[in-house]
């Protein structure tokens, strides 16, 4: 697994536009008089909170080329560590690429930072989600008066059994901060699986997390319900736990672009052909949060 913490930043210029040429959509919300926002300055609408699961694949390719452009003009960071790589460059693969994020400056370029890991080159280990949170919670605050949207994802080694209860505490107490502190719009994910052919190895602890999330979160923001994809709705599951589908792992047939081939059980990187597919419906989840 990736052990680097990594902080991005959604790029909003050309380096992130997609291919084609515009075309009109029916089904486009009504942008004659959105709802502005002033951090960033860009125009957001006014949000449609929801879970985004499955169908928001089939949702980010129905949409026009005018409405997907919409996200590169949006400030986001988002914080993810090993999986939320996978991620990354499924996006990167679809026309949207992420620019690192140095701890300084929030780039809204081409040009983005060569990487660094926050804080001056501290790195934190997946597996340490109190920290993650501690430092999404320090550099989004720093950031708050161009950040629009606020992204978090746990890693798949930081949930267990052990923690359950002390990471819905904290990661509730971080957004309610975050609020307080001005940052209205959130993308929630579910914590990614790991792959379990033996025994559960904490993906039941995961689920807990993931049914928490979208019982307090979905009615305000939007819910990126990674689980329901990658689990394909527990079609995968050990018993009754869920786990990552065979076809979405990374393997010696279909590697991760930047996360090698996993290991026969314990671990959750996708394939780059799946995760081009799966970063669709994250990128329609950025959507709704400014929609």
């Amino acid at each position: 697994m990736n052990p680097k913490l990594i902080l991005l930043f959604f790029s909003c210029l050309l380096a992130c536009s997609p291919a084609g040429t515009a075309e009109p959509d029916p089904n486009a919300p009504n942008l004659t008089n959105p709802t502005p926002t002033t951090p960033g300055g860009a125009t957001l609408g006014a949000g449609q909170p929801s879970v985004v699961g499955l169908t928001g694949i089939n949702a980010w390719d129905n949409l026009s080329v005018t409405e997907k452009a919409r996200v590169k003009s949006w400030n986001s960071l988002f914080v993810h560590a090993s999986v939320g790589g996978d991620l990354e460059d499924g996006c990167q693969n679809n026309g949207f690429k992420f620019e690192f994020y140095d701890g300084n400056t929030l780039y809204d370029g081409p040009n983005g930072a060569d990487w660094n890991s926050i804080n001056n080159g501290n790195n934190i280990s997946n597996g340490e989600p109190d920290k993650k949170m501690a430092a999404f919670k320090r550099e989004a605050i720093e950031q708050k008066s161009k950040l629009q949207i606020a992204i978090f994802k746990f890693g798949y080694a930081d949930i267990s059994d052990a923690n359950v209860e002390s990471v819905k505490t904290a990661y509730k107490q971080m957004i309610d901060d975050l609020r307080a502190a001005g940052i209205k719009r959130f993308v929630h994910i579910t914590p990614p699986f790991i792959y379990i052919v033996t025994k559960d190895d904490g993906n039941a602890a995961k689920m807990k997390v993931g049914q928490w999330m979208r019982d307090t979160f979905k009615a305000q923001d939007v819910v990126f319900d990674l689980q329901e994809i990658e689990s394909d709705n527990g079609a995968c599951k050990l018993g009754s736990v869920w786990t990552i589908c065979d076809k979405y792992r990374s393997t010696t047939n279909c590697p991760s672009k930047g996360q090698g081939i996993d290991a026969l059980e314990g671990q959750g990187h996708f394939c780059e052909k799946e995760a081009s597919r799966i970063s669709k419906a994250f990128l329609y989840a950025i959507y709704l949060t400014g929609k």
